[in-house]
């Protein structure tokens, strides 16, 4: 996979505790990399970095990465090949009640890497992650793409549109002619087992399914453009390795890129539900609260440039995404232990990676 681009290779990853960033250490562990992860301590209990036990299998360092002495240290130590930042404050509602934390994190945070990236004096794929709410949300019917203005209507979509425009003054100032070359990723509304965060959809639905209570559904009309977590990993790993070929479009690649599924997955979070109950019997109820904040109703992203560019499509529709994700979730449930779940999310990164190369996806190819 990848054409082995990651095997003996050290990979500098942020927020490696979070949910996507263990997904992308055990992704990256099948693949062969060396790991120096920088990140918080796991946000919730249980968390997908615990039950994997990821924390000896790597370089761990529990620092914030607001803090550019730990950050610039952890990165000039690692001397890395690729680096992957993925530590953010990741929650619509979090950043309501904390904005100030939120921009900090994300925008300044997202600094501190640069920084430290400019101190590296030595060739290396950085893939700074962001969000599909970066854009700013008119409720268009069609995808935005990475040429559309960004913005946001909360904290945290404007952090991540900020954060953004800061990748981009960044790249333009320094990296021009710098051995560190500079990638943007933007996905969002990512599933998959091991996800436990609060006010997100489908933890929301499995805490309620193993007590055996209703579902409770805030917002079931509102439509978003589901994805399970591997999908925009493989976006991520694709684009990292294409960064480090000599081409004639390597300007091109160091830029924003969307990593979105295709369009029969923009789907309400009601549909979502229904389709949830489909592997895990139960129930769910409207409770729409009117004068809950402000969350966008309906958002796409176009990946043309994905494909054209990179080669990349996503592998799992809706209907797998859900159907994987629930199964992880069902399997935990009868069986927490570590090393059944370590078993579990390295069987379903080679589930996805066998139908990549059904679909003769270019980065799953021998």
């Amino acid at each position: 996979m990848f054409a082995e681009t990651f095997r003996k290779k050290t990979v500098w990853l942020s927020g490696h505790t979070g949910f996507k960033g263990a997904w992308l250490a055990q992704w990256l562990l099948k693949l062969g990399a060396n790991i120096h992860g920088l990140a918080l301590e796991p946000a919730t209990k249980p968390a997908l970095f615990n039950q994997l036990g990821l924390a000896k299998q790597l370089h761990h360092q529990i620092a914030d990465v607001r803090d550019a002495g730990a950050v610039a240290k952890s990165i000039h130590t690692a001397q890395p090949d690729f680096v992957f930042h993925l530590a953010a404050q990741p929650l619509v509602r979090t950043s309501y009640e904390q904005p100030v934390e939120t921009y900090a994190t994300n925008v300044m945070g997202t600094i501190q890497v640069l920084e430290a990236l400019r101190g590296l004096n030595k060739p290396c794929a950085a893939v700074l992650v962001t969000t599909d709410k970066c854009y700013e949300n008119r409720e268009w019917f069609y995808g935005y793409r990475e040429e559309d203005p960004l913005g946001g209507h909360d904290p945290y979509s404007s952090s991540k549109a900020a954060a953004e425009i800061a990748i981009a003054a960044w790249r333009r100032s320094f990296f021009q002619n710098h051995p560190v070359k500079i990638a943007s990723a933007r996905a969002g509304n990512v599933i998959g087992g091991g996800d436990w965060a609060k006010d997100r959809i489908v933890p929301d639905c499995i805490r309620a399914l193993q007590k055996k209570q209703t579902i409770t559904v805030r917002n079931p009309n509102s439509t978003r453009p589901w994805q399970h977590v591997l999908d925009p990993l493989s976006g991520y790993l694709g684009l990292a390795a294409k960064l480090t070929e000599p081409a004639t479009n390597s300007a091109q690649r160091a830029s924003a890129f969307n990593f979105g599924p295709a369009h029969e997955s923009s789907r309400t979070v009601g549909e979502l539900a229904d389709e949830v109950l489909k592997h895990w019997p139960g129930r769910w109820e409207n409770k729409s609260d009117t004068g809950a904040v402000h969350e966008a109703r309906l958002l796409q992203l176009a990946t043309d440039k994905a494909h054209a560019l990179l080669g990349w499509s996503p592998v799992w529709n809706f209907s797998n995404a859900i159907k994987h994700t629930v199964e992880w979730y069902r399997q935990e449930h009868e069986n927490p232990g570590q090393t059944a779940v370590n078993k579990m999310t390295s069987d379903q990164i080679s589930d996805y990676c066998a139908a990549a190369r059904k679909l003769k996806m270019p980065w799953a190819l021998d």
